[in-house]
């Protein structure tokens, strides 16, 4: 049984690359004057050395990692998915994805719990952003024993990666001695025949919620963990279409671009059944306590159980 703790995938993430940093001597971090915020100060005070302070200068960050990244280093740049995925789109598409550079982007701070920061931080466009980059892999991890699977992994792969990490503490829920993570292969969490709700992130932890209160009311709920948005497990998604019939996907992003997007796109060549998207619906932010605005925009299990039960009636 996993340990049940609560920690933000940005402190997991931190931890990890610290952790990393023996294993790694080639690892080298940069930050955009944000490592307090996206832990990879933890990073810093292990190894100095291997640790750049790029300032508030996050295209210029890019640069660099793509730089070092040419003399066989295996290079991490960091800052809050606003800035990373947005402030740096440019450089992140021409100068890293366009060569297909090995660099890792890890991007904190991303989705509508950023909180009292507002509008202006919660970035629910990045997966959308970033899913637009030829061969750019996308991983957004749902507790801290999977971040933590999901850093090393980024590390080993060979070729540009954006991952995707939280402010708000989340649920632990994976056992840390059983867990396997692999790049692409979503994970079937609970099995279920009448819908399948398909979540990212924070979300997965509201959608094993939402399974349970439709457990009570007689629905059966599949839930599957898509970690990887890009390459997107169409095999998983293809059996669940076909088995249950209809989808419910679950995301901390805009409805627009995101995982629902992904999903719907390979159903509608697969399989075609209804395809019902809970995220964030083509609106901006406001500042807030985070956990008030995730119920206010409808990112928790009871939004996801009366989106699910809807869904159900639309089967033929």
């Amino acid at each position: 049984m996993a340990d049940v703790i609560k920690k933000a995938t940005r402190e997991s993430y931190g931890e990890a690359l610290a952790e990393l940093a023996d294993e790694y001597e080639d690892l080298i971090v940069l930050d955009a004057d944000l490592a307090a915020a996206t832990k990879t100060g933890i990073f810093k005070k292990a190894h100095p050395e291997r640790f750049i302070d790029c300032g508030i200068a996050e295209a210029n960050m890019m640069g660099v990692a793509a730089g070092l990244s040419t003399t066989g280093k295996k290079v991490f740049a960091s800052s809050f998915a606003m800035f990373a995925a947005g402030r740096a789109y440019e450089i992140v598409r021409n100068s890293i994805g366009y060569p297909h550079l090995n660099v890792k982007i890890g991007a904190t701070h991303a989705g509508i719990s950023v909180g009292e920061d507002g509008a202006t931080h919660q970035c629910n466009e990045d997966i959308a952003l970033m899913r637009t980059i030829p061969g750019m892999t996308i991983i957004c991890p749902a507790d801290d024993v999977e971040t933590k699977a999901a850093v090393k992994a980024a590390l080993d792969f060979n070729g540009p990666v954006y991952m995707r990490f939280g402010r708000l503490a989340v649920e632990n829920f994976n056992d840390k001695d059983t867990y396997k993570f692999e790049i692409g292969k979503g994970i079937e969490l609970r099995d279920g025949k009448d819908v399948t709700i398909i979540a990212t992130g924070l979300m997965v932890g509201e959608a094993r919620k939402a399974a349970d209160i439709l457990e009570a009311k007689g629905i059966s709920a599949r839930v599957i963990n898509m970690h990887t948005i890009k390459p997107i497990d169409k095999d998983i998604i293809c059996k669940a279409a076909k088995e249950t019939g209809v989808i419910v996907t679950a995301e901390e992003h805009s409805v627009i671009g995101g995982l629902g997007s992904a999903v719907a796109e390979v159903v509608t060549e697969c399989c075609p059944v209804p395809v019902i998207k809970v995220g964030v619906n083509d609106v901006f932010g406001h500042s807030g306590p985070a956990v008030d605005l995730l119920k206010e925009f409808g990112l928790c299990a009871e939004n996801i159980a009366e989106k699910a039960e809807a869904a159900v009636k639309l089967k033929k």
